[in-house]
């Protein structure tokens, strides 16, 4: 037993993904294809890790999803985990700005025979929600992923919460923000707003909520019934 989350060091993290994570193939291609192309060396880091990816797509099944939504797509990693966890007639949409990313994870979309489950917007993702609660959609998404620009976490946050069903999840990532959450001389905007979204997701009695160690910090909140019901 332990009273407190392990130091993950990278001998550690070898053995982690040696024996509790299955990364398939073609998750692994994009994976290396994302970390080593000269396109991307300055954005790899947005690529979820793999434990993260396989925990996502563990509770999209728990949670029976069929309609969920990702914001932040990036190059398709974790909407692979997403939508590869969802039944045959589960439908993922996906938002992102970068039509270059967006390319690449309609390629490997069709490698993993995922291209009819996922739709993918190229538009601010701020514009996508409220056109989807404007067209009546509210209370009607399963699973919402949270990975896009940080000073619209909260923006993004209460669309997702109006969209997701009582009883769906949301999950948020870089909530610890590689550290940067603690430090009183980090006062950048990302940091900020993170630091702001946390703050609010503790005390916010519209969920169920617990911010879980993984990679660089992921807040999974699960949407409560309306106190009337």
């Amino acid at each position: 037993m332990s009273t407190k989350t392990l130091n993950m060091s990278e001998d550690l993290l070898a053995y982690l993904m040696a024996n509790g994570v299955r990364e398939n193939e073609i998750l692994q291609a994009l994976r290396q294809e994302t970390l080593s192309q000269p396109a991307f060396q300055a954005s790899a880091h947005m690529q979820i890790a793999p434990e993260q990816g396989q925990l996502m797509g563990m509770l999209v099944q728990l949670c029976g999803v069929r309609r969920a939504l990702e914001i932040g797509t990036y190059t398709g990693y974790s909407s692979i985990c997403i939508a590869g966890a969802m039944p045959p007639e589960g439908r993922l949409l996906c938002c992102d700005v970068n039509e270059e990313w967006g390319g690449v994870a309609q390629r490997y979309w069709s490698l993993a025979q995922l291209t009819k489950k996922i739709d993918l917007r190229i538009a601010p993702a701020i514009e996508t929600l409220q056109g989807l609660l404007e067209v009546g959609e509210a209370n009607s998404f399963d699973f919402v992923f949270i990975d896009a620009d940080k000073t619209s976490y909260d923006a993004y946050y209460e669309a997702s919460l109006e969209l997701l069903r009582p009883g769906g999840l949301i999950a948020i990532d870089n909530v610890l923000w590689h550290g940067k959450v603690i430090d009183p001389l980090e006062n950048d905007e990302d940091t900020v707003a993170i630091r702001q979204l946390n703050s609010k997701l503790q005390a916010d009695q519209r969920i169920d909520y617990v911010m879980v160690p993984v990679a660089d910090g992921l807040s999974l909140c699960r949407k409560r019934q309306p106190a009337n019901i």
